[in-house]
């Protein structure tokens, strides 16, 4: 039986990838510094901070990868709810933070350990035999810097087509499955 919990975790694999295709669709027609698309793209990064909880919840509480996902996802959904925030705030004509020297540099490492803890979203995600959804994650967690730091929006959208269809998947999986985990294997480490 499902718990609040478990339906809470993995509702989130469906929905924030579509809502982070919204944001990016947004950026897409409206451009970079679109409060709508900011607003997206906050509700967006919360929705991924769910996902990385439903897959680190899927590996052995021994794990150091769980632990890894865990640490790197909190991290990187502060830095790319940060990035949202700098668009709102730029919308409203102030200076963006990532231009402004001192304490305002803080978003930019924080914001590259999003794409880390996908990257280790993609090896979890491998080692639980979902390979072919661990290779669409990778693709698409690798496409999202070159797309979100040069501002390519095609490659935004790219990049969280993969991550929607490669999630979704793995919730169609699921279905029916006995226990909370997909699998958990003793040697998961």
């Amino acid at each position: 039986m499902m718990t609040p919990t478990d339906r809470l975790l993995t509702g989130s694999l469906l929905v924030a990838p579509l809502v982070y295709l919204a944001a990016d669709a947004t950026y897409a027609a409206r451009g970079w510094e679109d409060p709508a698309a900011g607003v997206l793209h906050v509700l967006g990064a919360i929705g991924y901070g769910l996902v990385i909880l439903r897959v680190a919840d899927w590996l052995p509480r021994e794990s150091w990868l769980a632990a890894g996902l865990l640490f790197t996802g909190v991290v990187g959904l502060v830095g790319n709810a940060a990035y949202g925030f700098e668009t709102i705030h730029v919308s409203l004509g102030d200076t963006q933070l990532v231009d402004q020297p001192g304490a305002a540099n803080l978003i930019k490492p924080i914001g590259l350990f999003f794409p880390v803890s996908f990257a280790l979203v993609a090896l979890a995600l491998g080692r639980l035999g979902h390979r072919w959804q661990a290779a669409a994650v990778l693709v698409g967690i690798a496409l999202w810097p070159v797309a979100h730091i040069g501002n390519v929006a095609p490659a935004a959208v790219v990049a969280n087509v993969l991550l929607a269809v490669a999630f979704r998947s793995l919730v169609l999986e699921r279905r029916g499955a006995p226990g909370p985990a997909l699998a958990t294997a003793p040697d998961i480490q």
